[in-house]
């Protein structure tokens, strides 16, 4: 009886290696979660606020469109394969906690409200309809959770991250802060970058590879 049960635990301590790192995979995960949900309530709070004394909706339409990041982050399916690197992990932290850091100042607006107003919407009308395409499918760090071609992904490859650069600038032209400025450029150079990283992953994929050669354009038609 004594050497089975030395036998158990002996086996017992052999598998603690190998579920040590899918436990910090679960730790960093939940707390990449609460930090999301956290600024994005944050941020939630600071628009509503602002719309409620100015009357304008931009802010509440770029309110909309990041939200959808917490939705799906909670919901998003695991990855077959992952970018694990420090220049993901840094990219990824610029391109999604820029935006929860944006302050309202509307009294400043560069363009009339109806301009802005229809950059924003259709900035979220092309985030939504992407998302509705990708599913569980949507992530944050560099990562292959399934390849998605059809809907919007007929067009450009990374269409959500278009939709988010139309939200951006619709917000910040109606709030021209300097720091909603520097706050929203770096979060798109990293997220235009963050779409480099994402393909190198993915193009392991054979599935993803002729995905690239259908649909040319990253982001921009004939621009990236």
């Amino acid at each position: 009886m004594n050497l089975a049960v030395a036998r158990a635990q002996l086996g017992y301590l052999t598998r603690l290696p190998a579920l040590r790192p899918a436990a910090r995979r679960d730790i960093g995960d939940l707390v990449s979660k609460v930090a999301i949900v956290t600024l994005f309530s944050s941020m939630a709070m600071r628009l509503a606020q602002d719309t409620a004394q100015t009357g304008h909706v931009t802010s509440l339409l770029l309110l909309a469109s990041e939200s959808l990041v917490v939705a799906l982050t909670i919901v998003r399916r695991a990855p077959a394969a992952v970018d694990r690197t420090w220049v993901a992990r840094i990219v990824t932290m610029f391109a999604t906690f820029g935006p929860p850091l944006v302050r309202p100042n509307s009294l400043n607006a560069i363009a009339p409200e109806s301009v802005t107003v229809l950059i924003s919407a259709v900035g979220l009308i092309i985030v939504v309809t992407g998302k509705i395409s990708l599913g569980r499918s949507f992530g944050l760090i560099p990562a292959n959770r399934g390849v998605v071609s059809t809907g919007m992904y007929r067009f450009v490859r990374h269409p959500i991250y278009l939709g988010y650069l139309f939200t951006h600038a619709g917000f910040v032209i109606a709030n021209p802060l300097q720091w909603n400025w520097v706050m929203l450029f770096v979060a798109d150079v990293a997220l235009m970058y963050r779409a480099v990283l994402e393909e190198k992953t993915l193009a392991t994929d054979p599935a993803y590879a002729e995905y690239m050669q259908r649909t040319r354009w990253r982001i921009f038609p004939g621009l990236f």
